[in-house]
């Protein structure tokens, strides 16, 4: 794989004190889409470094779809190490999914609105105009995931559309959003930011406001039934490393609070 050449030199030297393994290994990943471009982007350092393939096994930290990681650990799918969202992974840590010890906070990640690209991009900038645009869109989507439980359940109440919302929002599930918007789908969309940026066909209107703004915080840890272990734990080392933080604020995240 290509490694990104802007990136690679710190990534490459937060590695280069690891071990490498005397057998290549597979390490499966599954992970939620919040933290998946990030990843995407520093992983080919880690199977350079280490001679590991990383099998990557996408899924919503929460919710009801087939495909969400809770679904599939019930399932009895194999993983290695497991990368969601926060307080989705303290679930699974409490149920005795993971290695206990190895979890780790990886990144805060906020939530931003994106339109069709082409559409006049609205101001978002204050809570005001935040509810007016609400209130003037036609239709409105946001995730099955962390952010949609945000604008569903708190922030149309903080704003005091929640009656005003119904019929005009809709959850959208096993799909980003951001794909709605563009297919032209729904007006305006809701999700994480680091969910959108990577979309085609639609343009980033901007983060919520910081009086009703929320971060979530994605997490990693070692899963209980890995066949790889010590790669595991060495991945989950090198995603949480400081070196990685100039991908992490590319990509709409921030480092996690210490």
């Amino acid at each position: 794989m290509l490694v990104n050449l802007k990136y690679s030199a710190p990534i490459l030297a937060a590695l280069a004190a690891a071990p490498v393994q005397a057998q290549a290994a597979d390490v499966i990943v599954m992970i939620s889409g919040g933290f998946k471009s990030t990843y995407e982007a520093v992983s080919p350092a880690f199977e350079q470094k280490t001679g590991s393939k990383l099998v990557m096994v996408p899924g919503p930290s929460e919710g009801m779809t087939y495909d969400a990681i809770p679904k599939r650990l019930a399932r009895g799918e194999p993983d290695d190490v497991l990368v969601m969202v926060g307080t989705a992974l303290d679930k699974l840590v409490r149920q005795g999914e993971t290695i206990p010890g190895s979890e780790v906070n990886i990144a805060l990640s906020p939530i931003g609105m994106a339109v069709r690209a082409g559409s006049p991009v609205p101001d978002i900038s204050t809570t005001a105009k935040l509810r007016q645009v609400l209130l003037d869109a036609k239709s409105v989507a946001y995730s099955d995931s962390a952010s949609g439980v945000y604008i569903q359940g708190t922030l149309f109440k903080k704003l005091g559309i929640e009656q005003q919302m119904h019929g005009k929002a809709h959850k959208i599930q096993a799909t980003p959003v951001g794909e709605i918007v563009a297919q032209g789908k729904a007006e305006i969309g809701f999700q994480e930011v680091a969910e959108l940026l990577p979309v085609h066909g639609i343009t980033f209107a901007g983060r919520l406001p910081q009086e009703v703004e929320l971060f979530t915080r994605y997490s990693a840890a070692v899963a209980k039934r890995s066949k790889q272990p010590e790669l595991a734990k060495q991945l989950v080392e090198y995603i949480s490393s400081p070196d990685i933080q100039p991908m992490l604020e590319k990509m709409g995240l921030q480092p996690p609070q210490q």
